[in-house]
């Protein structure tokens, strides 16, 4: 008896087998495969040499090299933290808002807030940019006397990467609005009541009895924002191209990835497999030693 009990409490471990085989393949192997890619250099046709840290040392010592690749790794912090401010403090607002029992048309806004996330980004981007063109929207905007908007963003190297960014944030905003609207939902409103009877404000209640109860679902959401804005590529494909225009203000780690390993640089065009390998190698452990300690901090919290 004490056998079959024994063997029927590990039959769990046959659920998790397709869903650990499906990441084996598709994530794992992929990950260290590209690790060991980052040590060999040669081009797509296969023809490749073990070089050691040759790509990393070319990354950081070759001045053009250097120069692109950070300049793309500043820009990208630039990007996320646009998010950062921008994006989730205003989903923070928003769901504060959506879930005031005295707030009306509650879902009528939520599904607008979350309408542009289900739209592609290609096509978002395509449309800002047309939007953003003062060739198309200039007469229409000075018919309503805003013709001082009527400027070429995306075409100063000042502005282009903010407004690419905003962009982003305006279609990616129903996902931290949702989720959390979510967790504020969650909050035993028991709390909340005895707090009021004790005469506490309502910013006192957000910031030390709201705010700590959600802390693992701000924490996951960062966590997200951080991984995506450095894996970003398709709004700034969409809005400017590859080479992060005007004079590659717009260039992120995702873009020049592209460029490097894939497409690669102008003007030769031949793509080096290794040294992107070597910059999405980089880019994985940044993102490892900013999402550790964030998951740490967040998601033991009781």
């Amino acid at each position: 008896m004490r056998n079959r009990q024994y063997s029927s409490g590990r039959n769990w471990i046959w659920y998790l087998l397709p869903a650990l085989l499906i990441y084996t393949v598709f994530m794992a192997y992929p990950l260290l495969d590209s690790i060991k890619l980052s040590f060999y250099s040669g081009t797509t046709s296969g023809n490749r040499v073990f070089v050691g840290f040759s790509n990393y040392i070319t990354l950081f010592t070759d001045a053009e090299k250097s120069a692109r690749y950070w300049d793309a790794f500043g820009h990208t912090w630039i990007f996320f933290a646009i998010h950062m401010l921008v994006q989730n403090v205003l989903g923070m607002l928003f769901a504060v808002l959506l879930t005031n029992k005295t707030m009306r048309g509650a879902s009528v806004y939520r599904t607008i807030i979350f309408l542009p996330t289900t739209l592609a980004v290609l096509v978002t981007g395509y449309l800002w940019k047309l939007i953003l063109n003062p060739v198309w929207s200039g007469p229409a905007l000075a018919r309503i006397g805003l013709g001082f908007l009527a400027q070429p963003w995306l075409g100063s190297e000042k502005t282009a990467l903010p407004i690419v960014a905003l962009v982003s944030c305006w279609q990616w905003i129903g996902i931290p609005t949702m989720m959390f609207t979510a967790a504020l939902q969650n909050v035993p409103e028991e709390i909340i009541e005895s707090c009021r009877v004790e005469g506490a404000s309502g910013w006192t209640i957000f910031t030390k009895i709201k705010v700590p109860i959600i802390l693992p679902v701000i924490g996951m959401i960062a966590i997200l924002t951080f991984v995506n804005n450095f894996n970003a590529f398709d709004v700034v494909f969409a809005m400017e191209n590859v080479n992060g225009a005007p004079a590659y203000s717009t260039d992120l780690i995702g873009t020049l990835f592209y460029r490097v390993g894939i497409a690669g640089q102008h003007p030769v065009g031949i793509p080096d497999p290794g040294l992107g390998a070597a910059i999405a190698t980089i880019t994985f452990f940044v993102l490892c030693a900013g999402v550790i300690p964030t998951l740490i901090k967040t998601q033991t919290k009781e």
